[in-house]
């Protein structure tokens, strides 16, 4: 799976890069990579990073870098599914292999996230906004989510707004993004049955799932249908939209996701401060509580729950 096996490809930075400085690029043109260091950086690579055996690593021709005695060349991993290719550099002897990471800081982590029309749970206006990029077949994302409520947004009321984006991962949960499609047919016409129909999927995965994908689409298609007669919303729109089956905006948001360094469901962002897994509620409060702090704000979680 390419966003497991590359979790930690962006903290891979040789110390030999420590003192170079950069300055013009380079106008010769690079050496091409012999069949045998392609090879080695190949096995360095599948070694340092666990690729699975059904990922396919591609090494491009070596260009011209803006880093003295490197070239640049792009490695790829390649599944059924998707390309995911990052730069890294090769030392003119060919004997370095090096990633340089550059990180964006020009504006705010908050600002890159687009939370247009997405429900809300909690404060429209508060000053922590708490985006969850989620899965709704993944149990530690039901983990997160049983942490997060009522928990967590009972103790900050009105201090947090908590919103979901979808991040399916459909190489290992078969029938998540026909969850994530069904739950944005019922955001498209109420908020809160949007949150209902999430809290159900996350605590009954087990029965929706079934003996098979095909069962695990039928019982979310009847839920979905259910939570809108529950909440008297138009059934012939929202049959319409849940047979449609349009995946455009669910893959928009994984497609965000990946920009942002998304690799692993649930993945939080606190007023910008990215956190991965199911971390511990006490994690959660400590991270929430500064990011209060930071806006002017200094209650804590205990004492929001007096």
């Amino acid at each position: 799976m390419v966003r497991r096996a590359l979790v930690s490809l962006s903290c891979f930075l040789l110390a030999a890069l420590a003192a170079v400085q950069l300055r013009g690029q380079s106008a010769a043109i690079p050496a091409n990579l012999s069949t045998p260091l392609v090879h080695r950086i190949e096995t360095e690579i599948r070694s340092r990073y666990s690729v699975p055996a059904g990922i396919n690593v591609l090494i491009s021709p070596p260009e011209a870098s803006a880093v003295p005695g490197y070239d640049k060349i792009a490695v790829s991993f390649v599944s059924d599914e998707k390309k995911t290719s990052f730069d890294f550099l090769v030392s003119k002897d060919r004997k370095i292999l090096a990633r340089l990471d550059k990180i964006d800081i020009s504006e705010d982590m908050m600002s890159k996230i687009d939370v247009k029309g997405r429900p809300v749970r909690g404060n429209p206006d508060a000053k922590v906004t708490i985006v969850d990029f989620d899965d709704l077949e993944c149990p530690f994302c039901a983990r997160m989510h049983a942490t997060l409520f009522p928990g967590l947004l009972k103790a900050y009321g009105n201090k947090v707004r908590i919103i979901y984006k979808d991040y399916p991962l459909t190489e290992i949960h078969p029938w998540a993004i026909h969850a994530a499609v069904n739950a944005n047919c019922l955001a498209e016409q109420n908020s809160d049955a949007y949150w209902d129909f999430s809290d159900y999927v996350h605590s009954h995965a087990k029965e929706i799932g079934g003996k098979s994908a095909a069962e695990g689409f039928g019982n979310l298609d009847k839920q979905t249908m259910d939570e809108g007669e529950k909440r008297h919303l138009d059934a012939p729109r929202l049959k319409t939209c849940v047979q449609k089956s349009d995946e455009s905006a669910v893959r928009a948001s994984m497609a965000e996701g990946d920009k942002l360094g998304v690799d692993a469901t649930p993945t939080l962002f606190i007023n910008g401060e990215k956190l991965s897994g199911a971390l511990p509620e006490e994690d959660v409060r400590a991270i929430i509580d500064r990011a209060l702090a930071r806006a002017g704000d200094s209650t804590s979680s205990v004492s929001a729950k007096k």
